[in-house]
């Protein structure tokens, strides 16, 4: 089997977090936590790790991805399932949640694990869309006409090959009343080199709309390569929006965001939802204060035009659309 430079790039990335930390000439042991780490898995791209300030324990994009203390206190309101997924749960790898569109969880597999991240929890084994699941899942979707849009979750779903996807696309394509799918990913961002020909011709081998919902939080996450990648898939066609999470210590500021919105644009890339925390077991010290988000978002209104502005929203289990704040 041939392997493709971005399948190398994903065998090689740090699972260590000490491995990462002496990469970036941090030697204080004490930043990592072990029992962390091994709760919820360790794992980030070497090229994601290339744009981190060397020496800085505090770099914005190293907390994010940097096992804390922290994640091992509970607290009031976070649980594992935070946003209803389980509830949602309609077959195996299907969560349908809101109404015209339904979403695959195609597998429990990232490139980079965000330590934030909404479903850190969640039992990838019982839900996510396996070869065997395929067929009632798709059998779902035929059968409800009332759904027009699939989303492709995971996971990510990039990490899957092309072959793969191409697949899995023209089986969507083949359900009359389906008309968009949307891709929700951070791969662009976290392994650009994911970007290829044929990661853009097997989701555009449909009559099928493509949107593509990436995911970044930072401007410095947004360097020259992630911009090509993206400006690649803005050439096929792709609508592409961003959506990210509001982060305490790490982009909770009117001008870190207007810069990351400013330098997205650059690639054709408009900003579609300003989360705040989804309320996982272990990201509490992650959370910004509804008022602050508030503030924050005023602040974006004043500095940027409005197709720049994201919506400022958080996810609630049970309600049929997002709530914005």
């Amino acid at each position: 089997m041939t392997t493709f430079r971005w399948q190398a790039d994903l065998a090689e990335c740090f699972t260590d977090p000490g491995a990462l930390l002496a990469h970036l000439g941090l030697e204080d042991s004490e930043l990592a936590d072990a029992t962390a780490a091994q709760a919820f898995g360790f794992r980030v791209t070497r090229s994601y790790a290339d744009r981190m300030r060397r020496g800085d324990p505090r770099d914005p994009l190293l907390l994010q991805v940097l096992p804390a203390r922290e994640e091992l206190f509970g607290a009031p309101g976070f649980t594992a399932d935070p946003v209803g997924d389980q509830a949602a749960a309609v077959v195996p790898g299907v969560l349908h949640k809101y109404q015209g569109r339904a979403l695959l969880v195609t597998t429990g597999a990232c490139a980079i694990n965000c330590r934030y991240c909404f479903r850190r929890g969640f039992p990838y084994g019982a839900y996510q869309l396996g070869r065997q699941a395929e067929s009632e899942a798709l059998g779902y979707l035929a059968a409800d006409p009332s759904i027009g849009e699939v989303i492709l979750s995971g996971g990510d779903p990039l990490v899957l090959s092309d072959t793969r996807l191409s697949d899995l696309v023209g089986r969507l394509a083949a359900i009359p009343h389906l008309q968009t799918l949307r891709v929700h990913t951070r791969l662009p961002v976290v392994l650009p080199s994911r970007v290829t020909h044929g990661l853009t011709d097997a989701l555009a081998s449909s009559r099928l709309v493509t949107v593509m919902v990436i995911h970044a939080n930072h401007p410095n996450e947004v360097d020259g390569a992630v911009l090509a990648g993206l400006q690649q898939l803005r050439d096929k066609g792709f609508m592409l929006l961003n959506q990210a999470v509001l982060l305490r210590g790490i982009n909770d500021e009117a001008e870190v965001l207007a810069s990351l919105n400013r330098r997205l644009a650059l690639a054709g890339v408009l900003p579609y939802y300003l989360h705040q925390l989804d309320r996982a077991s272990g990201t509490a010290h992650f959370l910004v204060s509804d008022q602050r988000a508030r503030a924050i978002h005023e602040s974006l209104r004043r500095r940027l035009p409005g197709y720049l502005v994201p919506r400022l929203a958080r996810e609630i289990a049970g309600e049929p659309y997002k709530t914005l704040l």
